[in-house]
């Protein structure tokens, strides 16, 4: 995850660098349950709205949140799926908080009404994220369910109004991209302390014109944009939150952006995003599925680590000799091509390394959604090749 803001902060008040501090334990996203109410286009899970076996039951995930905490893992987000279709989540949620993890909760927002909205509430979430995919119209043809938008936002203003720290999670295609700056107007409108913007998880993009790959330049619109809110909500005093994740290549892309407007201090900034350090899966980040598989993080549930029915997580995720393991927690990474040539590889630390390994079958190759020109990242610019036509 990429805290802007954070950064933001730092341009108006520079603090200066301390040690690099890991967190104690990765951050476990738990995808408690599979079942969803609805059937979104880009559900990484394949979600549907019927029961799944083998999933862990009660007893299994206590037994799995005792291992946890002894490994002091700091933060569990209760995932699905759908949490809140899982019959104990509310159980599941005390004991977290009970614990003294930092508790939060991923969810569509469509199932949160009057019926439970006092149950939420009484949990004591640190944190409450409901995804938006555009306004009213386009957000119900992502989720493909007619009133999807306004049954989300009815559940995000209960949760708002009861104190919850809420936020909008936007994953952004090319269908929905001009809605951005909508939604930013939204969360404004409604009071909404977060906003986590995330890239999609696309593969098959070469280097060939990449200056105007149409996706890569509207992604770069995008976080000017992004950059642009949050540094006026800093200057504002107002509070907020704005985040990216799946794409770490927007810490060096800020960097350019700072050298930019704020040269006097793109060496601090700089200092920032190494301490920072980039991708973390399979490091400070972590996923445990439904059926209780481990994985790097979220979007590597084609390649598990372990299962904590047969072993304890802690015991899961200290093992290298899983060789994608061993590459992601080796610094710098094995990485190769682009990523590897690339003069800022301390800063996004390869990227998003399932991208790769979804297109060419390496997980160590260059990102294919990296969005920076060769100039950006130091290598030099090829010359354009002129078409030739072949001979009939």
């Amino acid at each position: 995850m990429f805290r802007i803001s954070q950064f933001m902060q730092e341009l108006l008040d520079p603090k200066p660098p301390g040690p690099k501090r890991n967190p104690p334990g990765p951050v476990v996203i738990w995808n408690l349950v599979r079942r969803c109410n609805l059937t979104c286009r880009h559900c990484y899970s394949i979600s549907a709205d019927k029961d799944f076996p083998n999933e862990l039951d009660t007893e299994q995930v206590f037994r799995v949140m005792d291992d946890l905490k002894r490994f002091r893992v700091p933060v569990l987000i209760l995932s699905g799926g759908e949490p809140l279709l899982r019959p104990d989540i509310f159980d599941i949620a005390h004991r977290a908080k009970a614990m003294g993890f930092y508790t939060a909760l991923s969810t569509n927002g469509t199932l949160i009404d009057r019926s439970n909205i006092d149950a939420i509430a009484d949990v004591g979430f640190d944190y409450l994220g409901i995804s938006i995919d555009g306004i009213a119209g386009t957000h119900d043809r992502f989720r493909r369910m007619e009133g999807a938008f306004d049954a989300s936002m009815a559940g995000l203003r209960l949760c708002r109004d009861r104190g919850i720290k809420v936020g909008l999670r936007f994953t952004m295609t090319q269908d929905n991209a001009e809605e951005l700056p909508q939604l930013l107007e939204l969360m404004e409108q409604e009071r909404i302390d977060k906003f986590y913007f995330s890239h999609l998880n696309y593969a098959g993009r070469g280097n060939r014109n990449r200056d105007d790959d149409v996706f890569l330049n509207t992604t770069r619109w995008a976080m000017d944009l992004l950059f642009e809110r949050a540094l006026a909500d800093v200057r504002s005093g107002r509070g907020s939150e704005f985040v990216t994740g799946n794409n770490d290549a927007d810490g060096v892309y800020l960097l350019h952006w700072v050298e930019q407007r704020f040269p006097e201090q793109a060496q601090h900034i700089r200092r920032k995003l190494v301490q920072w350090g980039g991708n973390s899966s399979g490091v400070n980040v972590a996923n445990i599925d439904n059926e209780g598989r481990v994985h790097p993080d979220t979007m590597w549930w084609n390649h598990d680590l372990g299962n904590v029915r047969e072993r304890p997580f802690s015991e899961i995720w200290q093992d290298t000799t899983d060789p994608v393991m061993a590459g992601l927690k080796q610094h710098p990474r094995p990485v190769t091509g682009r990523c590897g040539a690339c003069r800022h590889l301390e800063i996004c630390n390869g990227n998003t390394r399932v991208r790769a390994l979804q297109l060419t079958g390496d997980p160590w190759a260059e990102d294919p959604a990296c969005y920076l020109t060769d100039a950006e990242i130091g290598l030099p610019e090829m010359p354009a090749v002129e078409a030739v036509d072949e001979p009939a």
